[in-house]
């Protein structure tokens, strides 16, 4: 999978995203302000608990459309052997028994999965723990990761 293509399927993911919260959030909004939701006594918390539902939504989506700024205006960076690792990065690890993972260095929506017949794609931050530490680092470097709360040794075998 291309870059442009990496970042077009991510955009892709986050625009459905925000229509899945954005219709959440108007549902969640007409649930709190329903006649039926209207408490009748000092005790029921219906209502607010809808609000809160609905403030959560929005707030996600608010998250979302953030990222896909981001993403719009990401400009993808070329890698030539040897150059460090930054923003819209490919990078490949390999732990010691031979495993790789690719993670594309973005600049928002950490965590993200996605598939390529290569083999997963996992979308990191530079605030992200494992992005912090792979920022400047280059082909043939070792880093540090976290698998399971075990602490794993990768190398990094090429940066795209």
């Amino acid at each position: 999978m291309t870059k442009q293509h990496l970042v077009a399927t991510i955009i892709a993911r986050l625009e459905a995203d925000l229509a899945l919260f954005t219709a959440a959030a108007l549902h969640a909004h007409a649930a709190a302000t329903h006649e039926e939701c209207q408490p009748d006594n000092k005790y029921d918390t219906t209502a607010l608990e809808a609000s809160y539902v609905a403030q959560g939504q929005a707030n996600r989506a608010q998250e979302i459309r953030q990222s896909l700024e981001a993403y719009r205006s990401l400009e993808l960076q070329e890698f030539d052997a040897g150059a460090p690792v930054r923003l819209s990065a490919l990078v490949t690890l390999e732990d010691e028994a031979g495993r790789t993972r690719r993670l594309f260095i973005g600049p928002q929506a950490g965590g993200m999965k996605l598939a390529d017949p290569a083999g997963e794609i996992v979308v990191i931050t530079p605030a992200s723990p494992l992005g912090n530490r792979l920022l400047g680092l280059a082909a043939g470097d070792e880093v540090q990761g976290v698998d399971a709360g075990k602490g794993k040794l990768y190398t990094i075998v090429a940066v795209t």
